[in-house]
């Protein structure tokens, strides 16, 4: 049950990041607000950090370089984000992502890639996709 909370939680975020990101892009840039979006973001989780003090601090040494890379990704996204609600809409722009998420989750899972269990593929999985790239067609004619 926490994971499913947690899901809709960090859904209801997106999107709102989205719209707040986008409209502050309006007076500045781009790039000017990833940067400010990130630096606000890094500011607040470190000022969590110092109340909650979980994990340990040894675990840099073990965390492959591949995965540190996940803020470089976060920039990515927060770009990508910004130009999608500025350029299609906001409900356009986060159907797109969310089956692009979807998607590429999917192989992930599928495939077992980045030390995730491998899973099988149904046949309820697959129309499920199926019917989820036919509601984007239908929601943009």
């Amino acid at each position: 049950m926490k994971g499913i909370i947690s899901s809709i939680i960090a859904g209801v975020f997106i999107s709102l990041q989205g719209v707040f990101n986008s409209r502050m892009s309006e007076e500045l840039s781009e790039w000017h607000t990833t940067a400010l979006v990130h630096l606000v973001g890094f500011i607040f989780s470190i000022i969590i950090y110092l109340f909650v003090r979980d994990g340990r601090a040894e675990g840099f040494q073990e965390v492959p370089i591949l995965y540190l890379l996940g803020g470089m990704l976060g920039v990515v996204i927060v770009l990508g984000e910004m130009i999608a609600i500025n350029q299609i809409g906001m409900s356009f722009a986060i159907v797109t992502i969310l089956i692009a998420q979807l998607i590429c989750a999917f192989i992930i899972d599928t495939r077992g890639l980045f030390g995730m269990i491998k899973m099988k593929v149904s046949i309820q999985q697959v129309i499920g996709m199926a019917m989820m790239l036919m509601g984007v067609v239908i929601f943009k004619l």
